[in-house]
């Protein structure tokens, strides 16, 4: 979203620099030299740390790379690298950048903290400053970034040139690295001391996800039955050794989450049992024995604030081929003789529920199960779309939640749990705005002004994740959203699947805090979820990209240019809007799923 720039924030760069003119310029000296890592970006992003940004091959000012990085929301895709330096030291750091509002300073410099700025570069321009390091500073962090909802900008051969620090060579790579206990969330790594290191760093599956002083770490946030592949390296003030021998370690199954009768891979189909639309009306006695979870769409409130469920049957008019009350519930049960599960959905895109007070909470524990007691279901599918569900401007912390509307739910859906016990089913199909994108950005942000509505599942998810059953979110209308790799991902093809999959069963820090971390879900509780034909929903995708998508996460086959963070043959398998849309289509979506596993 676009913002307007503080006028401080301008009177501040203005008073640093002003765009086109050298400042703060400093002799080089004869023993001086470039001190930035790969500073023309030819190596990637190879030393830096972006919030958004990668390497392009246009526009570059020399060499084949340069930076792009886009600045979004409260975002303004900061790239920086940490460098050794002398202290009591003058150096000069310079660059070339394109684009509006682009800065380029330093930080932690000892003394004072310098940056400079162009408003408007529509070719390369370059800038430059210069800082005097403290008495005691060995190391000060460069960065450039650009400002918020201004648009991509560019970097290239970015320097700083000063006197380099005398640190010796890094450290070998470090030895012996094996795996010790292992649980469903958890790996212990122990190895053997590289001479000279200062710390160690640990990377899984080729990412770093830890830096520790002594020769051992537990790395935490693991998904359950997942085979995970980890490597150390040693570090000092000189650098960073190449990485060790690889070692596997595959965590356990893990318990929880709700009914454990599931096959090992389902098929999970919404049902229209209150409307027809233009697929027509499918009987439930119809539906085919591929489906094993029959999500009946759609239980609605009688107003958005009530709490108050109802569930309302297709009419006559409407569906001419509907069967009677009594055919219905008898179909439910031949459905659960045979070992399938039938739900309630609340919600979809016109049953907007907010639960904005106690009162309405406890109307929607009532009245959801006299549905379910009803027609005798075996739990509860929860599709709040719209604005049913947002966070309050203070609300910031997805695992201690205070909005109502959130509080509420969690209340009432625990409630529900408990009353039917562990077999009761309980699943969820957000889409991705409520969820995925929280990697980016959360509620309102910390400049506000962001839609509140953004991760917002996420409170709600993480309160439930040991009663959860089945999360499929809607990987269909949905717009780009950036994933692990911090590239924007966008529907039409199996790498949007396999991004968004990855991120539930890796985790992912929200709103890119990295103490702040959504711990990932298990495999077994993961349905993707599928527009199940070109009619139900934008985002369809053939056959074979559904296949490639499976292939990546469940054999890391067949990945296309996303490399996923684990393998997971325990997925549980596909969602699908809807089942009348597959028997509207030929069953094309049922046949690709039995097809696949059998």
């Amino acid at each position: 979203m676009d913002r307007t720039r503080p006028v401080l924030a301008l009177l501040t760069a203005a008073a640093l620099a002003v765009p086109g003119i050298t400042a703060l310029s400093s002799p080089v000296q004869a023993a001086d030299a470039d001190l930035s890592r790969n500073g023309g970006f030819e190596a990637g992003l190879d030393g830096w740390t972006c919030t958004a940004g990668r390497t392009v091959t246009s526009p570059v000012r020399t060499g084949g790379s340069a930076l792009q990085a886009t600045p979004a929301g409260s975002d303004h895709a900061q790239c920086s690298q940490t460098v050794t330096v002398q202290p009591n030291s003058q150096y000069t750091l310079s660059g070339y950048v394109r684009g509006s509002y682009v800065y380029l300073g330093a930080s932690g410099t000892g003394t004072t903290d310098v940056s400079t700025w162009t408003q408007s570069a529509t070719d390369w321009q370059r800038l430059q400053t210069g800082f005097r390091t403290g008495a005691s500073t060995t190391r000060v962090t460069i960065y450039t970034h650009g400002w918020y909802g201004t648009g991509a900008y560019y970097a290239d051969d970015v320097s700083l040139i000063g006197p380099g620090a005398s640190t010796g060579q890094p450290p070998a790579a470090p030895t012996g690295l094996k795996a010790g206990t292992v649980t469903s969330s958890s790996a212990a790594l122990s190895w053997s001391a590289a001479s000279g290191a200062t710390s160690y760093a640990v990377y899984r599956d080729g990412a770093k996800v830890q830096t520790v002083s002594g020769t051992s770490a537990t790395v935490t946030g693991l998904a359950p039955s997942t085979a995970y592949s980890f490597q150390v390296t040693a570090a000092n003030d000189a650098g960073e050794s190449a990485k060790s021998a690889a070692v596997t370690a595959t965590t356990t199954a893990g318990s929880g989450g709700g009914s454990t009768d599931l096959p090992t891979h389902a098929l999970v189909g919404y049902l229209h049992a209150s409307f027809a639309n233009g697929s027509g009306y499918t009987r439930l006695a119809d539906v085919p024995d591929s489906w094993d979870v029959i999500d009946l769409a759609f239980g609605e409130p009688t107003s958005i604030t009530s709490g108050d469920i109802r569930f309302t049957r297709c009419p006559v008019t409407e569906c001419p081929n509907v069967e009677s009350d009594a055919d219905f519930k008898a179909a439910v049960k031949a459905k659960q003789a045979a070992g399938k599960k039938v739900l309630i959905s609340i919600g979809g895109q016109n049953g907007q529920v907010q639960l904005t007070t106690a009162a309405a909470r406890d109307t929607f524990v009532s009245s959801v199960s006299k549905i379910i007691d009803a027609y005798g279901l075996d739990g509860l599918d929860i599709d709040f779309e719209g604005h049913s569900l947002s966070l309050n401007a203070d609300d910031t912390d997805f695992k201690n939640p205070r909005t109502p509307v959130i509080v509420n739910l969690i209340s009432a859906l625990k409630t529900l749990k408990a009353k039917y016990g562990s077999t009761f089913v309980l699943s969820m199909a957000p889409e991705t705005f409520f969820v995925q994108m929280g990697y980016q950005f959360y509620g309102t942000g910390q400049w506000g002004g962001q839609d509140p509505r953004c991760g917002a599942y996420l409170p709600v998810i993480y309160a439930l994740r040991d009663d959860l059953t089945l999360l499929h979110v809607q990987d269909y209308n949905s717009g780009p959203i950036m994933g692990l790799d911090n590239q924007y991902h966008s529907m039409g093809g199996a790498d949007f699947h396999i991004a968004m999959t990855d991120m539930l069963l890796s985790g992912f820090p929200v709103a890119g805090n990295a103490n702040n971390v959504f711990p990932p879900l298990r495999p077994d509780q993961i349905a993707i979820g599928m527009p199940a034909s070109v009619n139900a929903g934008n985002g369809y995708v053939a056959p074979a990209e559904v296949t490639k998508a499976l292939d990546c996460l469940t054999k890391k086959t067949n990945c296309g240019s996303y490399t996923t963070h684990g393998t997971w043959p325990a997925l549980r398998g596909l969602m699908t809007w809807s089942v009348n849309w597959d028997r509207f289509a030929g069953w094309e979506f049922q046949r690709t799923f039995d097809s696949y596993f059998g």
